[in-house]
């Protein structure tokens, strides 16, 4: 039977080429059929519209030119540009020349650096570190020879802080640790008021001055002694002393001139002011007795320095032995006399007015001084 279409050994299909479209072969087993897309001719015509420019570039559709959108340099302040921005002459941006005149002045010297502007030098400024009290310092500051600072005469011994009677000390000594000493408000007795703090310090606990005349004038002085113990003035003084002496004589006769003579060294007594911190007022009281003897007629007087106090004379018509009168006088010796000094009390008993054969024997004294510190 016979076969139709492509099944037999020769195909009688129809295969027609297209548009761009190529077809070789005869259909048969040793020629089949081969279909290839044509290289048909197409003209610049279809083809540029199919193109368009995007961003930086541009296109011609009817020529086909397609090129860069050209770069465009404008020079600005201090700034030139030369040539075309093409490959044989490229755009040239320069900066004008700026002198080191015009850029010193923009600038200055902040904290810890140091600048001038003249020459244009910027330095750091130099940290200068002092020795204080208990410190030492050397180096100059240098990276090769930096400041090293020491406590204590530079033996880098550690500061120890001890908190005494009412002080405590915290911390360590280092920088975010520092000591910190502390005082406990102190116990006030007598005598004080205050705790010791700003608001109420401590303070002598005075009373009102009751006189009339000011206490500038007239108080008197408050001290601390060594113990911490307030002290008032010392204390006035007084002190006592006596002297009695007694001098004999063989019925010497009396002087018979009226102005008292001397007939012996004076009697003498040395009076010490025995207080250490103030001066004396010495009181010295004196006693003289005589003893004469006044034949019938006979007159004698005895004095105090100058002073005469006895005038005695015999108007009877016997003779009178050792008949004697004891006398007293009180005076100021001295004002002031200086804590620890000494002065010297003299006492001249002087005889006068001696007449009709008038003697004497005996003379007694007594010196007593009251010395009154003030």
């Amino acid at each position: 039977m016979a076969q139709f279409g492509c099944g037999g050994p020769r195909c009688t299909c129809l295969v027609t080429a297209g548009p761009g479209v190529v077809v070789t072969g005869n259909g048969s087993a040793g020629a089949p059929y081969v279909v290839e897309a044509g290289v048909a001719p197409v003209s610049c015509d279809d083809v540029r519209p199919c193109l368009s420019a995007g961003p930086g570039a541009t296109y011609d559709p009817a020529t086909g030119v397609i090129g860069a959108e050209p770069t465009v340099v404008e020079a600005g302040d201090r700034v030139t540009v030369t040539g075309d921005g093409t490959t044989a002459d490229p755009y040239v941006v320069a900066a004008d020349p700026v002198s080191c005149d015009d850029v010193r002045p923009c600038f200055s010297a902040g904290p810890g650096a140091t600048y001038d502007p003249d020459t244009g030098v910027i330095g750091a400024e130099r940290t200068v570190v002092e020795a204080g009290t208990n410190v030492t310092v050397t180096g100059d500051g240098t990276a090769a020879d930096p400041y090293v600072v020491n406590s204590a005469g530079g033996d880098g011994v550690a500061t120890s802080v001890e908190g005494g009677d009412g002080v405590t000390v915290t911390g360590a000594g280092t920088v975010t640790d520092p000591y910190v000493v502390s005082a406990e408000p102190p116990v006030t007795g007598c005598g004080l008021t205050g705790d010791g703090t700003a608001g109420a310090p401590l303070a002598v606990a005075t009373a009102a001055w009751p006189y009339d005349c000011p206490p500038e004038d007239s108080g008197t002085v408050v001290v601390c002694d060594t113990d911490g113990v307030l002290r008032g003035e010392p204390r006035g003084q007084v002190s006592f002393v006596s002297y009695s002496e007694t001098r004999d004589y063989p019925d010497l006769e009396v002087p018979t001139g009226t102005t008292p003579t001397d007939v012996d060294t004076p009697f003498t007594l040395e009076v010490t002011n025995p207080d250490p911190c103030l001066p004396a007022l010495v009181l010295v009281e004196r006693e003289a007795d005589v003893d004469f003897d006044l034949p019938v007629g006979a007159g004698a007087g005895y004095a105090q320095d100058t002073d005469e106090m006895v005038y005695l004379r015999n108007t009877g018509t016997t003779a009178i032995q050792d008949t004697h009168v004891q006398t007293t006088k009180l005076y100021q010796h001295t004002l002031s006399l200086a804590p620890g000094a000494t002065a010297t009390v003299n006492f001249p008993v002087r005889l006068s007015r001696g007449a009709g054969g008038a003697t004497y024997n005996r003379i007694q004294v007594f010196i007593r001084a009251l010395l009154i510190s003030q």
